[in-house]
């Protein structure tokens, strides 16, 4: 492939896969000039052909890695999400095709990128699925538990912590009651239990370490209800906040907004929009209700008047997701402008 076969390149769509790329390029008079299947390791060496231009891939597993590897060699990468491409798509899908949408749509001007992610920040992200999967495998572990226990007559209160206080009580107490077998597969799942746990734990606080030492995140956790979770998640999302113009386009992306549909001058908003990082929203969500659980603190804060008068008109759940939409746009400044907020908070309000 000889470069100057392709000086007039301008756009480049790689449709990622697993083991091959799809790559398919336009000229400055919008015609295909470049239409290849390569491997993945050939990618460096594909590339090293082609002049610099914009590139476009969809936001997908190794897009940050692929993009970073194309920044280094000159290239201008653009990772977009997968919506904004499809209306680019035409004909059946296929991988060339799928490609060729990613080039056409890598070249709108006012189209909103996917911020690349640094490797610290992969790091992080891994670390909060890690914990995220652990915790989801805990709590069905802990249902089943509760389950067989019930198939056998034994009831127990509501809450992982009463269950753990009686579960070697239920098994001694209980003995004649439940076979030999049976108890077996519950202590196989007590422990299965218990191992999650200390995995919890160990990534929990290699998290918070994270947050105590990294100094997007520090500032983060000055606003109240907000602590190592939800600042290291944020941090791991959008790094500086730099792909959003205001807050208000960072509570839109986590999906903390009203879903619109509007039409002939008419406005129609209905439930939030749960659109974005259905994590990073649940996490807002659950920093609000913490605060809403102490409402003799709402006047410390600087929006403890907005919250008051808006207690008094909002069912709890509908304030608590006002609450939420409210700290995300805070968080986001407090990242744009690298400084803290201004609120008091001490450790009664540490946050999630």
């Amino acid at each position: 492939m000889a470069k100057v076969e392709f000086d007039d390149l301008m756009s480049v769509g790689i449709d990622i896969g697993k083991d091959t790329f799809h790559i398919v390029g336009f000229d400055h008079d919008g015609q295909r000039v470049l239409r290849k299947q390569i491997k993945r390791l050939a990618l460096v060496t594909t590339f090293e052909n082609l002049p610099r231009c914009i590139v476009g891939m969809e936001a997908c597993l190794s897009a940050h890695f692929v993009s970073r590897t194309l920044r280094k060699m000159g290239f201008e990468p653009r990772i977009i999400p997968a919506i904004y491409v499809k209306p680019f798509n035409k004909g059946q899908k296929n991988d060339y095709n799928d490609a060729e949408a990613i080039a056409e749509a890598a070249l709108r001007p006012n189209l909103n990128a996917v911020s690349e992610k640094s490797q610290d920040q992969l790091d992080l992200q891994a670390l909060h699925r890690v914990r995220s999967r652990l915790v989801s495998r805990r709590t069905a572990t802990i249902n089943q538990i509760r389950a067989f226990l019930i198939e056998q007559g034994i009831t127990v209160r509501k809450g992982l912590r009463a269950l753990k206080n009686s579960f070697e009580a239920i098994l001694e107490d209980r003995k004649d009651e439940i076979s030999p077998r049976m108890r077996k597969i519950l202590v196989g799942l007590y422990g299965d239990w218990m191992w999650m746990d200390d995995r919890i734990d160990t990534v929990s606080k290699e998290i918070e370490d994270i947050s105590r030492t990294e100094e997007n995140c520090v500032n983060v956790m000055t606003v109240p209800g907000i602590g190592p979770m939800i600042s290291t998640a944020m941090v791991a999302a959008v790094g500086e906040g730099e792909a959003f113009d205001r807050g208000r386009d960072f509570a839109a992306w986590v999906g903390l907004v009203p879903r619109q549909y509007s039409t002939g001058g008419r406005t129609i908003l209905g439930r939030i929009t749960k659109r974005g990082s259905r994590y990073l929203r649940m996490l807002f969500v659950q920093a609000a209700k913490v605060i809403l659980m102490r409402p003799h603190r709402w006047p410390d804060f600087s929006f403890g008047a907005w919250l008051i008068r808006a207690s008094e008109r909002m069912h709890r759940n509908k304030l608590a997701v006002a609450l939420a939409n409210k700290l995300a746009r805070m968080a986001w400044s407090i990242l744009g402008h690298k400084t803290a907020f201004d609120a008091p908070r001490d450790e009664i309000m540490a946050g999630v």
